[in-house]
């Protein structure tokens, strides 16, 4: 699966938790995508909740911002660094973050980074759009 399909399809179930949800305030919206919560309530959103697993060992895991604002995409590749092909990056450069390099590419690796499962972070770029927050991850 492609970056650009993932980003889709989750952008797919995102609208879709909202209409059902789209009565609650901001506030209950994004208390609603704790990790808890979606395990119970959404549990087709990832499939890490079938096993009830997180992706980041954070006790009070947001998902709300699931594909981070901050990661950038192409699934074409954005350059060449020396002899691999760089298909994402962290727009913000998170010490938290890595790279993962293989013989002939370089993928962003997010698992130790929590900036956008925070719900300070959250509240601070929330809409109910999610595409709206994430427009500038692909190019």
């Amino acid at each position: 699966m492609t970056y650009n399909d993932w980003f889709e399809k989750h952008a797919t179930r995102h609208q879709n938790i909202m209409k059902k949800i789209k009565d609650l305030s901001d506030e209950e919206v994004i208390k609603y995508f704790r990790f808890d919560n979606m395990v119970q309530k959404e549990p087709d959103f990832c499939p890490l909740y079938k096993d009830n697993k997180k992706c980041h060992d954070y006790e009070e895991l947001n998902c709300y911002l699931c594909a981070c604002p901050n990661f950038r995409f192409d699934d074409n590749g954005f350059k060449k660094v020396e002899d691999k092909t760089l298909y994402s990056y962290c727009n913000i450069d998170s010490k938290d973050g890595a790279q993962y390099k293989g013989d002939d590419y370089i993928h962003q690796n997010c698992a130790g980074c929590l900036v956008p499962h925070k719900e300070p972070y959250i509240k601070k770029h929330f809409s109910r759009n999610w595409k709206e927050i994430m427009k500038d991850v692909r190019p």
